[in-house]
């Protein structure tokens, strides 16, 4: 039985995550901020917050010597929306670069030693088609520099990972109907998950550090 680790998992694309992965039968560790709070009975869900590096490494600890075949960094924030020159929320801004980028690779260094002894060796980072610089029309810098800037640094460490035998991937989930996407996204999450779904199960080594769509087609950089 293959094992998937959900970060973000309280609602949204995260809980859909690990509905479709729990109807597949994969062992689903769903990890969120407040469990509780966001309806898992006792068990279900390990708490976690990405942003707070002891609670990370404890949680790392926890789950020392186990296999995980796929690692999906879902959790992240849109903050200052509004925000432009002029007008920048830098303490915003910070908290956005703390919780897209560098709570994701961190996530992605503690957890190399439970993806190296899976059968998958797979890290999923969910980006966003807002980070390509080829297709930036202007508009929620935070956002879109969170999101750029993640996808350099995935781009920079793919080739150690890749001596690991461990694959990685960048992922636009589609503009989807959540709290953060609102109500009149394109698609549902049901939707974008399940086409991800399929989107990583074709993916091989060969295509590691790739950048694409929800539907597997590639996003220019």
């Amino acid at each position: 039985m293959p094992t998937v680790m959900i970060t973000g998992a309280s609602r949204g694309i995260g809980r859909e995550f690990v509905k479709q992965y729990l109807k597949a039968g994969w062992d689903v560790i769903a990890t969120c901020r407040n469990p509780e709070g966001a309806g898992y009975r006792n068990g279900e869900a390990l708490q976690l917050d990405i942003a707070d590096p002891t609670n990370l490494k404890n949680l790392s600890e926890q789950l020392s010597g186990k296999a995980i075949d796929l690692l999906i960094n879902n959790a992240g924030v849109n903050l200052a929306k509004n925000t432009d020159i002029g007008t920048f929320d830098y303490d915003s801004w910070a908290e956005t670069f703390l919780v897209n980028v560098l709570a994701p690779l961190r996530v992605a260094e503690l957890f190399i030693p439970n993806i190296k002894i899976s059968e998958r060796r797979q890290i999923v980072f969910l980006s966003s088609i807002m980070a390509s610089l080829e297709q930036n029309t202007g508009g929620m810098p935070v956002y879109r520099s969170s999101k750029a800037a993640l996808n350099q640094a995935v781009v920079t460490i793919t080739p150690q990972l890749r001596l690991k035998g461990i694959t990685t991937l960048l992922i636009h989930p589609g503009w989807v109907k959540t709290d953060m996407g609102g109500p009149n996204a394109a698609i549902d999450v049901k939707t974008s998950v399940s086409a991800m779904r399929e989107t990583f199960d074709s993916l091989t080594l060969d295509r590691t550090g790739s950048y694409v769509n929800y539907d597997g087609k590639t996003i220019p950089w």
